[in-house]
């Protein structure tokens, strides 16, 4: 299984452009997977659902399964959250998995850099950003090290993370 990353502060298009992303890798025979870490808060479940129910009644883990899909929900009830490593650890095979968050992973990333956001670069303070995606004009001219990237072609982006991942 071959990890790919985004990194990028909120608003920059992280996870419009792996929305994008997801068909492309598909329609090229991939079995792709997801990772996002998310704010410590975020809740899956609805209120008054069963599984929302039992979970806070105190389950440590509520699978709701279907002929459709299922999902796993774990609540970690005080203990330290698991590592990077074992969470991947929890994922079906597949040929590339995506994450998004995990900014200080040690895994090849992609920065994602919208003009509007008025951000800071992080390609500057993580060595393991291989590239950057902006629609910032003046970046994309400008040549530089680590390979600029148009956000907004994200045919040019699947190839070239195809093609770091040695992927064919």
């Amino acid at each position: 299984m071959k990890t790919f990353g985004f990194a990028g502060y909120s608003g920059s298009g992280k996870t419009t452009l792996i929305e994008k992303l997801i068909p492309r890798f598909r329609a090229r025979g991939l079995k792709v997977s997801l990772m996002k870490h998310a704010h410590h808060t975020f809740d899956v479940d609805q209120p008054g659902k069963d599984s929302y129910r039992h979970r806070h009644a105190g389950a440590t883990e509520v699978m709701v399964s279907s002929s459709r899909r299922w999902v796993l929900m774990h609540e970690l009830r005080g203990e330290p959250e698991p590592s990077f490593e074992e969470q991947v650890q929890h994922f079906s095979p597949c040929d590339l998995l995506l994450v998004e968050g995990f900014k200080f992973q040690p895994i090849p990333k992609l920065e994602v850099h919208r003009a509007q956001t008025d951000a800071p670069l992080l390609h500057q303070q993580d060595t393991h950003i291989v590239a950057l995606a902006t629609d910032r004009q003046a970046l994309l001219q400008q040549p530089g090290s680590l390979p600029v990237l148009n956000l907004n072609d994200d045919a040019a982006i699947a190839v070239f993370i195809l093609d770091y991942l040695k992927i064919k």
